[in-house]
């Protein structure tokens, strides 16, 4: 299992980024360009798959057009047959078989090419949405739980989709069902066609209530589906403090009053749903007995032949199926509506966080400064006048007390909270004006709470690589999880650097999933690095070998070290005391422990501590 230690990558030249940095970069941007080209409107994926879905619609026509034929020679062919023309009725006949080919033909060339654009349009869709939810702030995941936006994100995306498909190809066929079989039914008798159409408008207005219904309880229904996935989602997320707290029972009687307003919700919409298609085959039943009774009073009468009669039921036929369908393709509009409704929310959220406006600069040197930022989080005023400057290639350690705003001024950098304009400048650029894709690359941030996606150890790691699973990957996540002091740790486990961590990192723990977060911080290597206290979790031997890597690090990064332990603060350059959200103080830790003041007494606090920890470990 042991590995040789690899060697420190060396460190960067000045005023320049990676090459492989500006590739990524440059490809995040072109996928950037290819989401920003995609409608998010209805009308906007129609006209962009306006030619699948125009010869889909040619096609549609070719093939009603060919069904009118079909009538026609059914009626020619029983009128020969009727007057003992066998020729003739044998030569309809077979004519009649090779439009019907041909209309087949023709109606699955024009699916193909009418669902595929749908399942196009969705894909689009799903894009943008995905590109939507990265720019969204904090305060949007605070209105919409994670099960409803996954809800949005599957569901409903999945209702627009048989709304561009199976939707838009019924009410094309619909529209030409109705054209063609009209014009046969008229032209063989007039009266005839008015009687069988009777129950028409009767038939319109079951459609219109139901679809009304449907519309209103289909988006109740997704509602509740996005509440019933977030309870999930939270349960899975939480699973060891449930058991651990014995919660089980009351977690089961939780969701299952939110599963049975679900179910409540499914069965409001499958109870009108069944009694939509028996009333409108009921209705559309009517017209069939009167085209039978009336029609055949008409032969008789040879008002009509018996060729005319047999082309209208053939033409009545094909015109009760849309009719009857109109109800079903109601459903699937009104579903497709309430579905694209919900995604539209997402879709026109403003960002809390807009991108900047200036053009990439050519090199980053890693000077960071912070002009009197302030931030207010509802009335609670978070930081207030916070002001620092950190030279390329130095580091500053950020000390402060629970709750004193070290966190929060770490998110403000990197722009994952909504900075104030003229606060935070990087080489003198205020960040509010610099593409968000730039400061990010090179801001990196590791966040104090180590999240850790659902796949193996090294990929976790290489999560910032192009291609996470080349030999090349390897060797740098070996040797990022040397420096992060966890590559022994992760050699031993069942599968190596191959395990599969679990959700959020479930099979590490604390201490192992902050030193794997820190290890992907260090393989990004970002020109300023800000570490949110990246020790909280392990042991002092461990923080040793940590803060000299951190120290490595400042060979290649500007380094921001957010910690509450004076003994890290002490390796930085300069550090500054946070206190309810202002500097309480500034200078080298040298200084501040003479200038007997809060850091003094930290550290004083600290020193006690490890003091009676010896204690306890000696008795």
């Amino acid at each position: 299992m042991g590995h040789p230690r690899s060697a420190v990558k060396p460190p960067k030249q000045k005023g320049s980024f990676h090459a492989d940095r500006w590739k990524h970069m440059a490809a995040g941007a072109k996928r950037g360009w290819m989401q920003a080209r995609f409608p998010t409107s209805l009308a906007g994926q129609l006209q962009r798959h306006a030619i699948p879905y125009l010869t889909g619609a040619l096609l549609i026509g070719g093939q009603q057009g060919l069904m009118f034929a079909r009538d026609w020679l059914f009626k020619l062919g029983v009128d020969a047959a009727v007057s003992e023309r066998a020729r003739e009725a044998v030569q309809a006949a077979l004519t009649a078989v090779a439009v019907v080919v041909l209309a087949a033909v023709m109606r699955v060339l024009s699916r193909v090419l009418i669902f595929d654009a749908g399942r196009s349009a969705e894909y689009e869709l799903r894009a943008e949405l995905l590109a939507k939810l990265h720019q969204l702030g904090t305060g949007f995941t605070q209105r919409l739980s994670t099960g409803d936006i996954l809800s949005r994100s599957t569901n409903d995306l999945s209702q627009v989709r048989l709304l561009l498909g199976f939707g838009v190809l019924n009410v094309v066929n619909t529209m030409f069902s109705l054209a063609s079989a009209l014009s046969l039914m008229i032209g063989i008798s007039g009266r005839l066609t008015l009687a069988a159409l009777a129950p028409a408008p009767l038939l319109m207005l079951v459609t219109r209530w139901f679809s009304r219904q449907v519309f209103l309880r289909t988006r109740e229904n997704q509602e509740a589906l996005g509440m019933l996935s977030g309870r999930v989602q939270a349960s899975l997320a939480g699973i060891r403090v449930i058991r651990a707290l014995s919660l089980e029972s009351s977690e089961e009687r939780a969701f299952e009053q939110i599963s049975a307003a679900y179910l409540n919700k499914s069965l409001s919409l499958a109870r009108l749903r069944g009694m939509m298609f028996p009333l409108l085959g009921a209705v559309a039943a009517s017209g069939v007995i009167i085209v039978f009774w009336y029609g055949g009073t008409l032969v008789l009468s040879r008002q009509i032949s018996h060729g005319d009669f047999v082309a209208f039921s053939t033409g009545f036929a094909r015109l009760v199926w849309p009719l009857m369908a109109l109800g079903f393709v109601a459903s699937t509009v009104q579903r497709g509506r309430a579905s694209y409704l919900r995604l539209r929310e997402v879709f026109d959220a403003n960002p809390e966080i807009q991108d900047g406006d200036e053009p990439v600069p050519a090199s980053v040197e890693g000077a960071l400064e912070v002009r009197n930022l302030s931030f207010r989080l509802g009335e609670r005023t978070i930081l207030d006048g916070v002001s620092f400057h950190v030279s390329p290639g130095s580091s500053l350690a950020i000390v402060g007390r629970t709750g004193s705003g070290k966190s929060t001024l770490a998110a403000l950098l990197a722009r994952l909270l909504p900075t104030p304009s003229g606060a935070v400048f990087l080489d003198g650029r205020d960040i509010t004006r610099l593409p968000l894709c730039f400061l990010r690359r090179s801001v990196g941030y590791a966040q104090q709470d180590a999240f850790l996606f659902s796949t193996t150890v090294a990929r976790n790691i290489a999560f910032c690589l192009d291609d996470p699973d080349s030999d090349e990957a390897l060797r740098k996540v070996r040797e990022a999880a040397s420096e992060a002091q966890i590559l022994t740790e992760l050699e031993g486990l069942p599968e190596g650097l191959d395990t599969v961590v679990g959700e959020r990192g479930v099979q590490l723990s604390g201490g192992q999933r902050q030193r794997v977060a820190l290890a992907r911080a260090f393989l990004a290597a970002p020109p300023i690095l800000v570490l949110d206290d990246p020790l909280s979790a392990v042991d002092a031997r461990t923080e040793a070998a940590i803060l000299d890597a951190i120290e490595r690090q400042k060979q290649r990064s500007t380094v921001l070290l957010i910690t509450h332990r004076v003994a890290a603060a002490a390796r930085c350059h300069r550090v500054i005391v946070l206190e309810h959200g202002k500097v309480a103080e500034e200078g080298t830790h040298n200084e501040l422990l003479l200038r007997g003041g809060l850091y003094t007494t930290l550290a004083e606090e600290q020193r006690r501590e490890q003091e009676m920890d010896a204690l306890r470990v000696a008795s």
